[in-house]
């Protein structure tokens, strides 16, 4: 893609600082074109599978052209995966001028991360995240997508808690890493389990997973290698 064409994903929907409603005539018309563009996309790929439907036939339902959705998205995948892309543009958003306070990094990663999720206040984004999630897990596409995105995410944490917090030497560069590495599997371990739960769980339900899921990380390390008896 030109640079000319590189995809417009502001205002997302969780970045803005202030309510929708408070936003300017034409940032509110971005932002539901947006929406929209989302929406549709997840309707039409959970119903006729992702390669069934067409960008075309995305555009035609949204009734915009595929030039107006390249400004938003990059591609079909990126479109689909938008809802935890936009909650981890928060995460970094949230990252980048946290006060660190003494605790350990992960404690200060799974913060942001809480932050991030009271960001999400549309009411339809924990729904449009099960969708995607489990429109992912079906789709080789999405999910090689899903993980290109992550480890992008993954560095720009790792920069951001470089620069901003006491770094001394290689080790401790490895350990920072490891530190996000491991605080990311246990968000997926967590997305995933959420993903699973009857009904249609919303926001409070993954933050409480998350939650869940967290505090069971400390004891990893520890935990001992038996055999299982026989």
């Amino acid at each position: 893609m030109a640079a000319t064409d590189t995809p417009d994903h502001t205002p997302a929907p969780a970045r803005a600082g202030d309510p929708s409603e408070r936003l300017p005539l034409r940032e509110r018309k971005k932002l539901r074109t947006r929406r929209t563009l989302i929406d549709t996309a997840l309707e039409l790929f959970t119903e006729r599978g992702f390669d069934g439907a067409t960008l075309d036939e995305l555009c035609d339902a949204v009734e915009v052209s595929k030039r107006t959705f390249f400004r938003y998205f990059a591609s079909k995948e990126d479109v689909a995966m938008a809802p935890t892309q936009d909650l981890w543009a928060v995460f970094l958003d949230d990252l980048e001028t946290r006060e660190p306070h003494g605790g350990t990094v992960l404690e200060m990663l799974q913060a942001a991360l809480f932050a991030a999720l009271e960001r999400m206040t549309d009411e339809d984004w924990a729904r449009r995240v099960r969708l995607s999630r489990r429109l992912a897990a079906e789709t080789p596409s999405m999910d090689a997508h899903g993980l290109h995105f992550c480890d992008r995410t993954v560095r720009g944490a790792a920069d951001i808690l470089g620069r901003r917090l006491r770094v001394d030497g290689p080790e401790d560069g490895l350990r920072l890493r490891l530190a996000i590495d491991f605080f990311v599997a246990a968000h997926r371990r967590a997305l995933d389990a959420w993903v699973d739960l009857p009904d249609a769980p919303g926001r409070d339900a993954l933050a409480a997973e998350t939650r869940r899921v967290f505090a069971a990380v400390p004891g990893v390390p520890g935990l001992p290698a038996e055999p299982r008896a026989v």
